[in-house]
């Protein structure tokens, strides 16, 4: 499954809730701003296998890059935001990342980094950095010519080192909508259908976070997501 299916049949329900505002998202707008991500990420030359990473608050607005990155066939990389900058600027050489994509809330952290590749800002202005939302709402909100499955590409804390990247094959079947181990466990095992409702209660760069409340959307609950924890 795949959000994607859900804002078809259903494109009103709310896929995610922000638990401190009550602000939601619905699985038609998630669409949409998955949509336009992809179709942005196409448009600056990002093929299949291409790498973006975001460096960016607890936002509900996360989902709408990884499942655009996903749709697209990219590996897309979740920065922590407690990084150093040498440890940031590794992470983006190291990956390959072509595009970041970074909160205005991290300005200062932004501000630092020697990257040369294209750099937007998300929810305000940073210096250097285009706007997200200026790019991404010129995007037309209709999926990619060449849908492919991507898959996300994350690092470790680097307690011993350097952060080290976990690299995978995107998925063998190319469908975007391919069911995986993950769903097949949470569906089975824990009974989660439509009707769940998940509290994330951590940030979105771990891989737990992460991939739990994607895999929510996968099979049309609802992620309630918090700010802070």
């Amino acid at each position: 499954m795949h959000p994607s299916v859900h804002a078809r049949s259903n494109p009103d329900k709310a896929a995610i809730i922000v638990a401190e505002t009550g602000e939601a998202i619905s699985y038609g707008e998630l669409d949409a701003a998955s949509n336009r991500a992809a179709q942005l990420f196409r448009s600056h030359g990002l093929g299949h296998e291409d790498v973006v990473a975001f460096m960016l608050d607890n936002t509900p607005h996360y989902y709408g890059l990884t499942w655009g990155a996903q749709r697209a066939g990219l590996r897309y990389v979740c920065i922590s935001s407690r990084l150093t900058q040498d440890e940031t600027d590794y992470i983006l050489e190291n990956s390959g990342a072509q595009i970041l994509v970074v909160s205005a809330s991290l300005a200062g952290a932004a501000q630092q980094l020697t990257t040369g590749i294209q750099r937007f800002a998300m929810g305000g202005d940073i210096p250097g950095y285009a706007s997200w939302e200026d790019a991404v709402g010129a995007m037309p909100a209709t999926p990619v010519a060449d849908e492919r499955a991507g898959v996300d590409m994350l690092y470790s804390s680097g307690t011993t080192g350097r952060p080290k990247g976990v690299r995978v094959p995107l998925p063998e079947d190319p469908a975007i909508d391919a069911t995986n181990s993950l769903v097949m466990l949470a569906s089975a095992v824990f009974q989660i259908n439509a009707d769940s409702i998940y509290l994330s209660p951590a940030p979105l760069y771990h891989a737990a976070p992460l991939r739990w409340s994607m895999t929510i959307h996968r099979l049309g609950g609802t992620v309630v997501l918090m700010k802070k924890f």
